[in-house]
């Protein structure tokens, strides 16, 4: 027993340099990437979101009264409530009390009206007066009860690690918001603020979230790896294909109205969506390739890999379909109305809309597939010097 309690002692005291050796090497690696994202973060970060006047009525809220309805003079195309009016009683602002009587909305989109509804009402200026109507409905409270049980369920479930991931969460969209967007407003590359503002979220939400291991440091790194060549792949492809980032009313409008580079918007837009799935293959592989060198400590560099590709292959078949359903998914709208014009499928495809999603999915996917052997190899050569020690 005190032989053996000799040898645990002195593999236990080896290990522990060889450990801070690791640690170290691994800090020599991130500090540096750190360092230049926050320098970058630094210089791009924007003085200020200058406000863009957009035409458009200011927005009121209100509750619906009642509903008085009445033989329609014609049929409607596009009938939605019918015909007749609902008595609106506003509820902030200088109007807060005032009742209003608006004519039901119809039309494609029209919100459907009835008594005790919360909605969303303009005026409009007419010679015979103010003109109230009916826009959309109210959906703050809804809202917040959704959230409320977006955030019971993941501290229900993940307890501290639930709680570190909302903090990550807040990371990303605080990062998204007060850097990213105002940015690329504010005239800087597009591209070059996805990929600074990315590695900025990785280096603090995986850190955040799964603590400092050496575990962390390696799908950080297999992060960053595999996001700067899917922004070089996505830079490739979009110059290749002749991609303008214009494709529907809402681009044309950023593009024109707030003079953004949209071709470099397109370029941002498959950076930050890869981001997501990037992270979850990362941190997947470098975990299974020290939990398999805790389970078998006698496996070498490239048992350690072969192991960890094998899961790796397994889960990139799964989350390849979830990146095409993504995609297709959000473009499911566009599909129907390219499809429904019985264009040729050749002609489908290469539509500039159509181009530009197979884009995204492809460069995702490719960049995808190169996070595994990164990370892998990353893992095993790290697990497997700690495993000689």
């Amino acid at each position: 027993m005190s032989e053996g309690t000799t040898v645990g002692g002195h593999h236990a005291r080896h290990a522990a340099p060889e450990s801070a050796r690791m640690r170290r090497l691994a800090l020599a690696v991130v500090v540096p990437v750190a360092l230049v994202t926050l320098a970058l973060l630094v210089v791009l970060w924007p003085p200020g979101l200058a406000s863009v006047d957009q035409a458009g009525a200011e927005q009121h809220h209100g509750t619906v009264l009642g509903v008085e309805r009445e033989e329609c003079p014609e049929e409607l195309s596009d009938d939605v409530n019918g015909c007749g009016t609902a008595r609106v009683r506003l509820t902030e602002g200088p109007d807060d009390g005032v009742e209003v009587d608006t004519v039901l909305p119809n039309g494609l989109g029209a919100p459907t009206v009835a008594e005790g509804d919360e909605v969303v009402l303009i005026v409009s200026e007419t010679p015979e007066g103010d003109v109230w109507s009916i826009v959309d409905h109210q959906r703050a409270s809804e809202l917040w009860v959704l959230a409320a049980a977006f955030v019971l369920a993941i501290v229900a479930f993940g307890r501290w690690r639930g709680v570190t991931a909302l903090a990550g969460l807040a990371v990303t969209f605080a990062l998204l918001l007060f850097f990213v967007v105002p940015a690329i407003l504010a005239g800087e590359s597009p591209l070059l603020v996805a990929i600074v503002g990315s590695s900025a979220i990785v280096l603090t939400v995986l850190y955040l979230t799964h603590g400092f291991s050496l575990s962390t440091t390696v799908a950080v790194l297999g992060t960053l790896a595999s996001l700067s060549l899917t922004g070089a792949l996505s830079a490739l492809s979009v110059a290749a294909l002749h991609l303008s980032g214009i494709t529907d009313d809402i681009s044309s409008s950023v593009g024109t109205t707030l003079s953004v580079n949209m071709e470099g918007l397109l370029l941002a837009g498959i950076v930050i969506g890869s981001l997501g799935v990037l992270d979850d293959v990362t941190v997947t592989q470098a975990a299974t390739v020290t939990e398999v060198s805790r389970a078998n400590p006698a496996y070498g560099f490239g048992q350690l890999y072969r192991a960890g590709s094998r899961v790796g292959r397994s889960h990139i078949a799964s989350v390849i379909n979830t990146i095409i359903l993504a995609y297709a998914g959000s473009s499911l709208p566009l599909l129907i109305l390219i499809l429904a014009n019985n264009d040729s499928l050749g002609g489908v495809v290469t539509d500039q809309v159509v181009a530009q999603e197979i884009v995204r999915s492809v460069v995702a996917t490719l960049g995808l597939i190169a996070a595994v052997p990164i990370t892998t190899a990353l893992a095993a050569l790290v697990a497997h010097r700690r495993a000689r020690a």
